[in-house]
């Protein structure tokens, strides 16, 4: 987190309460529903190559990603919505927003599981099957959430 005290505007707002703990170059968040302990720590970090694509907070309707939506729109961020949309191997209803650093964050709800997405989970792994079964190159296989899905 580049600037703490620039980027606690916007995660009052996405988490709809004040920080519990503030210092300088600090802030911590314990929110209750959805239960979030998420802390800012400020400072200049080294650029990260490969680090999360993005961050979700998983609610329990869809009139609470609307209400989150709104919330974040009355604040002056921007979103962008997306309805019954196939991700993660489920059906989501979400709403994104980025914070001043550029992390993209979603509130979504779960409608249905996705049938199309579905991989059967053997009861145990075999880590030396596992590794024999893999791609033979990351272009083989893309991940769930790659950059073409959930964007």
């Amino acid at each position: 987190m580049k600037d703490v005290e620039r980027s606690l505007p916007f995660y009052r707002t996405l988490f709809g309460q004040a920080p519990s703990k503030v210092r300088a170059g600090y802030a911590k968040f314990e929110v209750e529903d959805p239960a979030v302990n998420f802390t800012l720590n400020g400072g200049e970090w080294p650029a990260v190559e490969q680090g999360p694509r993005h961050f979700g907070i998983q609610v329990k309707s869809t009139g609470a990603v609307f209400e989150a939506k709104e919330r974040i729109e009355a604040a002056g961020f921007s979103t962008w919505t997306e309805a019954q949309v196939s991700c993660c191997y489920a059906v989501q209803d979400k709403v994104w927003a980025s914070d001043p650093d550029g992390h993209r964050w979603e509130v979504f709800v779960v409608t249905e599981d996705s049938v199309d997405d579905e991989v059967p989970v053997p009861a145990e792994i075999d880590p030396a099957a596992a590794e024999a079964d893999a791609p033979a190159s990351e272009e083989a296989s893309e991940p769930c959430c790659a950059p073409s899905c959930c964007s």
